[in-house]
């Protein structure tokens, strides 16, 4: 996105720059130069309007695609833990089952 707002800034600083030299240079009447500046801007509000439209776009679609990511990662941790709890279940059930036979030697003493 950093180059993005580079290009931006270019685009917007040649915009002024080419306006101010236009300004002084200029071999037009007055009248008809303001129109080429009121023409220039509208059309450079419009490329930056629709610069801006492809930089959010290009930023949802980067954020959907993360969030797809997040979300597999995300189900594969759940399903690794539930693995693992399952295997310390039946190790806790394994050391139960010890415990109760010891449990039930020491009632028959």
């Amino acid at each position: 996105m950093n180059n993005n707002s580079n290009a931006l800034l270019g685009i917007l600083a040649g915009t002024a720059v080419g306006a101010t030299l236009g300004i002084l240079f200029a071999p037009d009447k007055g009248i008809n130069t303001r129109k080429k500046l009121v023409d220039e801007a509208v059309a450079t509000k419009e490329s930056i309007a629709e610069k801006a439209s492809v930089l959010k776009n290009s930023v949802v679609s980067t954020a959907e695609a993360n969030k797809e990511t997040l979300d597999t990662k995300l189900q594969s941790l759940v399903s690794d833990a539930s693995y693992k709890a399952e295997d310390v279940i039946d190790q806790l059930e394994v050391k139960l089952r010890e415990l109760k036979a010891k449990n039930r030697k020491l009632q028959k003493s």
